[in-house]
Parts: C-alpha cells; sequence; structure tokens
C-alpha cells in the first residue's frame, strides 16, 4: 500500500511562551495516538512549534486504512423472535441499522444468554478522509486551561488562529478547522516574511520557512541555536552566561529567528543581592545575565532578539534602556527596605490576610512558631532561634523588594535579617522555610531551617484540609501537593525521627486554638491530611526521584501498614525491594497472599498461642518450630527498624511454608485442629507484617 507524509500546521497570533512546547507536545502525542486508534500505519513524527504555529509532520501515513471487521452485538434472541420463531421489531430495527437482513445475523453464546451477532469486513476509509476529524480531535484534546474567542465566531483555542495548512503528500486536504479553510500557504517571519508562503510537500515544510520565511520552527533547533550562540558571544566577552533550563526554553518560545546581543549596565549595580540581579535580568526582562570565571555577576546581558537588525547597536541600547530603569528601582527598593528593621514589619502582618477562615499572617505566624519549636525539640534544633526566625519568616512579604519581585520571598528576608544583624541561623531559616520550592528543589540546609518548613508546610496543609478546601486534579492555590512532598522529602532525606501523626495532630489543636471560625478538627480531618501527605510519596518513590527501583505494590505493600513515622516508611520500603531479589521472596509473597485469604474467609476466633500438643502433622511441627527459633532473633531486629536483616531472617522459613502447604490440610473438619493451625498462620504473617503486607507483592 502506498503511503505519503502528512503534514498540518495551525497558525496563530503569538502564543503564551510558557505552555508552548507542552502543547507541541500534546499535539504530537494527539495526532500520532489517533492515527494509531484508526490502524493507520505510519514512519517516524515530528512536532514543530514557534511563537506564531503549531505543526506535526507524520512520515509514510498509509493512504488507506486496512480491511476493517465489524462486530456488534444485537439484542437477545429470546426478544428478537416471538412465538411462531417470526423476527420482531428489535430484530428487525438491528439488521436494519446494520445494513443486512435478519435470516444474515448470526447468533452468539455469552454468559448472559444468546444474542444477535452482525459480523463483516468492509473496505478501510481513505486517509485523507479522516484526517480532518484526527486532527480537530487531537486539537480539543489539548491541555489548554483557557480558551479564547475571536472576532464574531464561536470557535475557541489558545489564541486567534489566521491559518491552517493541511497537507497529505502534495495534496491539500479539504477541510474547516478553527474556523479556518485549510490550505497550503504558511506565514513566515512577520517582519523580514510577511508574504504567505507555499508549501510544496510536507518534506520541504521546514527549509522552505528556513530559507524563505527567515523562521527556524524546530524548537530544539532553534534552542540549540540560541544556547550556542549566546555561550559564544559570552566567552568573546570572557564571560560565561547564567542559563537554567527553564529561561531558555521560555525564550526559545518568544522569538522564531533568534539573533544574541550584547548588553550593559551600570557598575553600581552590582552593589544588589545576586538574585535580585537575576530576577531582574531573567524573570522581567528574559535576559541572560553573565558571570566572570569567579562565578560573581558582571555588568553584561546578553539579550535575544527576534529580529536581523541592520542596526544592532540601536537594537542593543533600547535593551539597555530598559534594563536600566528596572536595576535602578530594584536599588531604590533595596535602599528603602533596610531603613527600618525586618522586625519592624511584624505588627503588620496581622493585617494581611493568609486566608479568610484562617486568619492573619500574624495568626499563621503564631501558630508556625509554636509548632516549629515543637519540631526543633524533636531534631536537635535551637528551639529559641526557631522561634526568632517564626517571628520574621513572613515580614519580607511587606517589603518594597518582594511586592515588587515576590519570587524573592524568604530571599529576601534572609539579607534583611543579616543586615539587621539578627543570628545566622535565623537568616538561613527565613529563605529555607520556603525549600523545597519546585521539584527536584533543594532542602533546608540548617535545623532550624527544617523545623520553620515543616511548621510552616503542615500548618497550611491541616488549614486548607480543616477547612475543606483540598486541591481537586485542576486547582491547587496554596500549593498543598508541593507542600505535601516538602515535608516528606525533608524528613525523609534529611533523616530526621518524626512522627507525622504527632506533628499533624499538633497542627491542628494548634490551628483550632488560634481559628476561632475553624473550630474543633475531626479525627478523620486529621487521617485524610496523613494519607494525603504519605500519598505524595507514591510519585517520589515511583519516579526514581529516591534512586530506588520501586513498584505500585512493594509501595502499597508498606503503605498499607501506615507507618507513622516517613522515615520508617522508608526503611521499610527498602527492606522489601531488597527483600524481593532473594531466591525466596517470590514464594513467601505467594505464600502470605495464600494465608491472607485464608485468614480472611476463616474468620479466626481470637487465640493468644498455638497449642503444641494439637501439632499432628511433621510440616505444622517444623513450621512451629522455625517460627519460634526465630522470632527472637527477628523481633529485636524489627525493633532496631533493622527490617532488612529481619526480612532476610525470615527468607528462611520459604522450605518450612512451602512443605506445610503441600502436605497439612489447614481447614481440617476438626474445630481444634482448624483453628490451632490457623494461628499458626496468623503469627507467621504477622511476623512479616511488623515490616510490610507481602500479600500485596507480586509472587
Amino acid at each position: 500500500m502506498s503511503r505519503r507524509d502528512f503534514l498540518v500546521e495551525i497558525g496563530t497570533e503569538e502564543l503564551p511562551p510558557l505552555p508552548l512546547k507542552g502543547l507541541a507536545d500534546a499535539f504530537l502525542s494527539a495526532v500520532v495516538q489517533r492515527i494509531d486508534e484508526a490502524g493507520i500505519k505510519h514512519g517516524r513524527a515530528e512536532r514543530y512549534a514557534s511563537p506564531r504555529r503549531l505543526a506535526v509532520l507524520v512520515k509514510g501515513v498509509q493512504e488507506q486504512q486496512p480491511e476493517q471487521e465489524v462486530r456488534r452485538r444485537g439484542p437477545p434472541v429470546s426478544a428478537a423472535f416471538d412465538a411462531s420463531g417470526q423476527p420482531t421489531r428489535a430484530a428487525l430495527a438491528f439488521a436494519e441499522s446494520c445494513g443486512t437482513q435478519v435470516a444474515d445475523l448470526q447468533r452468539v453464546q455469552e454468559a448472559k444468554g444468546e444474542f444477535l451477532l452482525f459480523s463483516a469486513r468492509r473496505p478501510g476509509a481513505l486517509t485523507r478522509e479522516i484526517l480532518p476529524g484526527i486532527v480537530q480531535a487531537s486539537l480539543n484534546a489539548l491541555p489548554i486551561p483557557k480558551r479564547m474567542r475571536w472576532g464574531s465566531g464561536t470557535v475557541e483555542f489558545v489564541r486567534p488562529v489566521h491559518w491552517i495548512v493541511l497537507l497529505f503528500g502534495s495534496e491539500v486536504v479539504p477541510a474547516s478547522i478553527l474556523g479556518v479553510s485549510s490550505d497550503r500557504f504558511t506565514r513566515g517571519h512577520r517582519f523580514h516574511a510577511p508574504k504567505a508562503l507555499r508549501i510544496s510537500t510536507p518534506g520541504a515544510y521546514t527549509s522552505t520557512l528556513r530559507k524563505r520565511g527567515y523562521v527556524l520552527a524546530d524548537f530544539e533547533e532553534r534552542r540549540e541555536r540560541i544556547r550556542g550562540a549566546s555561550l559564544e558571544l559570552a566567552r568573546s566577552l570572557g564571560a560565561e552566561p547564567v542559563m537554567d533550563d527553564s529561561l531558555l526554553d521560555e525564550v526559545t518560545s518568544l522569538v522564531e529567528w533568534p539573533v544574541p546581543l550584547a548588553g550593559g549596565f551600570e557598575d553600581r549595580f552590582l552593589a544588589l543581592p545576586r538574585e535580585v540581579l537575576i530576577a531582574t535580568l531573567q524573570d522581567h526582562q528574559r535576559y541572560f545575565p553573565l558571570s566572570g570565571h569567579s562565578g560573581a555577576l558582571l555588568p553584561r546581558f546578553i539579550a535575544v532578539s527576534n529580529i536581523e537588525s541592520t542596526a544592532p547597536e540601536q537594537v542593543r541600547a533600547g535593551n539597555e534602556r530598559v534594563v536600566g530603569p528596572r536595576l535602578a528601582d530594584a536599588a531604590f527598593f533595596y535602599d528603602t527596605d533596610r531603613k527600618q528593621p525586618l522586625a519592624a514589619r511584624c505588627p503588620a502582618l496581622a493585617q494581611v490576610t493568609f486566608q479568610t477562615r484562617l486568619g492573619s499572617l500574624q495568626d499563621k505566624v503564631m501558630r508556625v512558631r509554636r509548632l516549629g519549636a515543637h519540631i526543633a525539640a524533636r531534631i536537635g534544633a535551637d528551639a529559641r532561634l526557631t522561634e526568632r526566625a517564626a517571628d520574621l519568616c513572613k515580614c519580607d512579604l511587606l517589603t518594597a523588594m518582594v511586592g515588587e519581585f515576590p519570587e524573592l520571598q524568604g530571599i529576601m528576608g534572609r539579607y534583611y535579617a543579616q543586615h539587621d544583624g539578627e543570628p545566622a541561623d535565623v537568616a538561613a531559616a527565613i529563605a529555607e522555610h520556603y525549600l523545597p520550592r519546585f521539584a527536584g528543589d533543594g532542602l533546608p540546609a540548617t535545623r532550624v531551617g527544617m523545623a520553620l518548613a515543616l511548621a510552616d508546610k503542615l500548618d497550611t496543609i491541616m488549614g486548607i484540609f480543616a477547612i475543606d478546601q483540598k486541591p481537586t486534579g485542576t486547582r491547587d492555590p496554596f500549593g498543598v501537593r508541593r507542600a505535601s512532598l516538602g515535608v516528606v522529602r525533608v524528613i525523609i532525606e534529611k533523616q530526621l525521627e518524626l512522627d507525622l501523626r504527632e506533628l499533624v495532630a499538633m497542627a491542628a489543636e494548634l490551628l483550632s486554638a488560634h481559628s476561632p471560625s475553624v473550630g474543633a478538627i475531626k479525627d478523620e480531618v486529621r487521617e485524610q491530611v496523613y494519607d494525603y501527605t504519605m500519598e505524595r510519596l507514591r510519585a517520589y518513590y515511583l519516579e526514581k526521584t529516591s534512586g530506588l527501583d520501586i513498584s505500585t505494590e512493594m509501595f502499597d505493600s508498606v503503605l498499607s501498614n501506615r507507618p507513622a513515622s516517613p522515615l520508617d516508611f522508608d526503611a521499610r520500603l527498602r527492606a522489601v525491594e531488597r527483600f524481593l531479589k532473594l531466591d525466596a521472596a517470590a514464594s513467601l509473597a505467594a505464600a502470605n497472599k495464600r494465608i491472607a485469604n485464608i485468614l480472611r474467609k476463616a474468620q479466626l476466633p481470637h487465640a493468644p498461642a498455638v497449642n503444641t500438643e494439637l501439632l499432628r502433622a511433621p510440616a505444622e511441627q517444623r513450621l512451629h518450630g522455625e517460627l519460634e527459633r526465630l522470632r527472637p532473633q527477628v523481633e529485636p531486629l524489627l525493633e532496631r527498624r533493622n527490617y532488612t536483616e529481619a526480612l532476610q531472617q525470615l527468607a528462611q522459613l520459604r522450605e518450612p511454608v512451602d512443605a506445610f502447604f503441600d502436605s497439612v490440610m489447614v481447614m481440617d473438619d476438626d474445630t481444634q485442629l482448624r483453628n490451632n493451625r490457623l494461628t499458626l498462620l496468623a503469627q507467621l504473617r504477622n511476623l512479616f507484617l511488623h515490616t510490610a503486607d507481602l500479600s500485596r507483592l507480586p509472587g
């Protein structure tokens, strides 16, 4: 069957830069998925994205679907024919909908009875006929949180659409998508090549845009052009660009024909904190700051223009004219903020609402102060310094600098606390209590910072659950997911021995005491907070963030025991991972599964001990003897949380357990024998359950 390349391009007004790469990936995935669902074979697929376009090119697409097998189940035979054997209206209607006669229908026997069945093979549709539907469905499925309308139409998309390219080989596929008729004409750079450009075939797409349109449509190619050219330009100046991946992606999403240019600013602005300079240049201007070989910032930057100007000096001067006043404003804020101590802003926190029902920022600080001091005592931090850090940790939210640069919250608090002569741990904790700010971010380095970070996050989580505003799939305005993952990351990665249930309970008590509108918090809500926080570990482990090779079954086997300590959870999970590498693991997991099923069905009456006089079979005598021999060795290991060695010891039970199930009838007719054997199995299972529920593991 012959094949052709397929190209779709959606031409728009300038797309939002931050989600551009994600939209392009989603468009590619959706188009390929729907082509696959149609049963159409194809080759490699590529996606393209720039500020004014989303495009997908699929190589070697079959021109026609393969022959389709159609199977439709009709009404029950009992309802399809009357007493005389004549077809009823139900049978006639079903046959008519299938385009056939009742006599040509088959019958199929299923668990619920016998039914009429239509079965046929039909030629597949021509690919060009189904491509418009594939494109439209793929666009509908894009993760666009807020779509917009334009003009007088009712069509909605992320931005107004101006052209659609839809080519199957050299042929235009006729369609109307997002209110625009398809064609073969794209648009180049808005200024360098504003006229329509003809695309002869999908394979000519990128070269036509590059050579005649001044557009690098390939996102990765454009990104590498920016990175490489900026690096070369910086090194020609004896510098290195400060270039993180997120900013590089954003700049790539803002330009179609990137031209890096170097600019500069006054040396006096280097007196500003490094983070202020970077925030001004990166976050506000999308420039790359430059640093010297020592790592210190230089009074230079690189801006990436979207135009190849005949007067680059004017472009450079324009960028410098913009950044100068920005830095002057930052310097003014910095000088003004330091004219009064950070602590002088504490009373004003009472006038700032944290959340309507949860009170002001001052109310939150009071709760965090108490909880932070409690945690500090548990982890060996200075409780007095933790209380002082709690008093000051939200004060920089009232400064002019953080008002202009919200991303510097905590960071500016640290600088201002240092300027005021606060203890080093207090200043550090003010910045650290926001950590981790995002996935993969660093954690607090000081004990005071750890205590304050945990207290602040637990107070937020508890408060949001207490007012029944817990996160949904699309809404999490207070960052509860991030806070929950931060809690367990700090505890586990910093090896803090803390009881999560105890901390949740204290957070609930403090919230009830300092937020009258919340009232008493039910135990049910406390358990929800524990469950939600521990559940954040699932992605942490399953995505290999922890460095362990963990499966869903392994995670659930430990979570089912609901350990109070996340650190204890981690120790159990590591033990299970190592246990599964033993030869005995599969057999013992299967045995635990079998024991769990037997005990669940048997409803064993309480029996505190095994009656040795009722152990008749040699296999049950051997199992009991091995269990009693190992118990004194295993229980001390469990008390010390040496779960790995405990499971390794219990692995010795593989042969006795296998022999028991091979030769002993557990559910004996003799009630005493049956209950005694069930008790033996219950004791065996409980010894494993101290670490994890192995019945949840594959085996």
